[in-house]
Order: C-alpha cells, then sequence, then structure tokens
C-alpha cells in the first residue's frame, strides 16, 4: 500500500534539505526502529517506516513558523504550547498530510503524538512513541538501553512507555523546565496499567 504521495527517494532527500545532519539520522534511525518494532508486534512495517522517517520532518521549522501553522490549520491545547520542543509533532502531522499526501489516521495520528503521547495510545503509536526515543543512530546508549531492555518482558510496550515518562520527568525537573499536565497525566494512567499487571 502507498502511504504517501511520492517515492522513498524523494522523501528522503525533502528531509536531507530540511533538517540537520543530526536530525535526519535519527529520523532514519527512528524509521528503522519503528519497522523492527513492527515486525515485533506484527504491525505493519512499511507503515511504521514511514511514519518513524516522517515523525520529526518539522522540527527544524523555526518556532515562529511552527506557531504560525498551529494558529492557522491546527488545535492545539494551551497547555501544549507550555515547551517549544514538542511544538513539531502536531506541525510534522500536518506537514505529512499536506506535503506527502498521508491519509492514514494512525500514521498521523502516531506523529501527533510522539512526543507528548497520549492517555490509550494505540500499538502502533506505542511503536513509534519507543523508536523515536530507543533508535541506535543518535539516541546515548545510557537513556535508551533500560528502555529496550523492558521491550523484551510481558507487557513490555506498556512498561517501557512508563520508563520514558519516569526519564523525562526527571530530565525535566533536572533541567528546571516546566512538565506539561498531560504528561503527568499519562504518566499516572501507564503507573496504574503496568501496577495492575
Amino acid at each position: 500500500m502507498d502511504y504517501i504521495s511520492l517515492n522513498i527517494e524523494s522523501l528522503l532527500d525533502w528531509l536531507k534539505n530540511n533538517l540537520s545532519e543530526k536530525r535526519y539520522q535519527h529520523s532514519l534511525g527512528t524509521a528503522e526502529c519503528a519497522r523492527n518494532l513492527a515486525i515485533s508486534y506484527k504491525l505493519d512495517e512499511e507503515k511504521a517506516y514511514i511514519a518513524g522517517l516522517l515523525h520529526d520532518c518539522a522540527k527544524c521549522f523555526p518556532n515562529e513558523k511552527l506557531l504560525s501553522i498551529i494558529d492557522r490549520h491546527i488545535e492545539v491545547d494551551e497547555n501544549e504550547k507550555m515547551n517549544y520542543k514538542t511544538l513539531h509533532a502536531p506541525v510534522s502531522a500536518y506537514v505529512a498530510e499536506k506535503t506527502f499526501g498521508v491519509k492514514d489516521e494512525e500514521i498521523l495520528s502516531s506523529i501527533r503524538w510522539h512526543t507528548l503521547g497520549k492517555v490509550n495510545m494505540t500499538e502502533f503509536e506505542k511503536i513509534i512513541f519507543i523508536a523515536d526515543k530507543i533508535e541506535e543512530r543518535t539516541r546515548e546508549n545510557w537513556y535508551a538501553q533500560p528502555i529496550r531492555a523492558l521491550l523484551r518482558e510481558s507487557n513490555g510496550l506498556d512498561k517501557a512507555i512508563l520508563q520514558c515518562y519516569r526519564q523525562t520527568i526527571k530530565s525535566l525537573v533536572d533541567r528546571d523546565l516546566k512538565i506539561c499536565p498531560l504528561t503527568i497525566d499519562i504518566y499516572n494512567h501507564y503507573e496504574d496499567i503496568v501496577g495492575t499487571k
């Protein structure tokens, strides 16, 4: 099935021209990791690869451009605007749809929520969320390895997501940054899930 309106080579060229080299490598790593996770969890590997490639396509847009696109085209809760580092996620989903012709709702949703996440993510959304955090091209092993290890356990996806939130919240506190209330809600949600299984 064709999930994008152009070929992979053209998409890769666009990414090379619109992302920093490190972000481009991260996007390739996320796509590779997402494909591998899709295989492990019996999900669509091509779809996961495309979502991984596109998840950060707006990451290098200036903040003013991100905010302008959000204000004109995307409904974003005010709490999400607390940290500029997450604004690229809804804009990347918008660009995936408008520039690359992505119509698959699960791809778009997985891109939209790959930074903050949400309560009750689908398995597909979970693998894109996790692949972004643990890909091997640019992610530090000290951060990614504890998450990767949990994937081998029973209920591994949920345990890995909870570990992502633990590490993210700790990092935000350590850097004296605001924590979106949604992050706390999701953390509590996965604590409840993992604690009961």
